[in-house]
């Protein structure tokens, strides 16, 4: 259940700028827990940023948790098994991000495009086309 709701989050947040949250992005992100929160306004930036940062891709998707359960502390997320998805293909990744205590603000953010994904196995990690 975990991963269906929160693949339905992310897409109206991935639609909008990281540096640029409109009121109704940042009353949706209020209203879900804190550590939901932090793991989705972690996943809108670096898809953000690799959007600007590496021209070569087109990502619409990041799944924080695809092939490896995040790390959350206090207020920081960090994972080896995210995964982000461009041009119909996915991508393995890592990242660690910090917020303020609201969660709601980035204030560090390393990441780290990995391999392409096989498609043969999409479905052991709960990833679409």
């Amino acid at each position: 259940m975990r991963r269906f709701c929160l693949s339905v989050l992310l897409l109206p947040i991935a639609l909008s700028p990281a540096n640029a949250l409109d009121a109704r992005l940042k009353s949706g992100l209020m209203k879900l827990d804190p550590d939901t929160r932090l793991e989705q306004r972690c996943d809108v930036e670096v898809l953000e940023r690799i959007r600007q940062e590496n021209r070569n891709y087109a990502p619409d998707r990041v799944v924080a948790y695809a092939t490896g359960t995040p790390r959350l502390e206090g207020d920081e997320i960090r994972t080896r098994g995210a995964a982000f998805r461009s041009k119909g293909q996915w991508y393995r990744l890592r990242f660690k991000c910090q917020t303020t205590p609201d969660h709601m603000t980035v204030v560090a953010l390393r990441y780290k495009i990995g391999d392409l994904i096989p498609t043969e196995d999409w479905d052991k990690y709960y990833l679409w086309p």
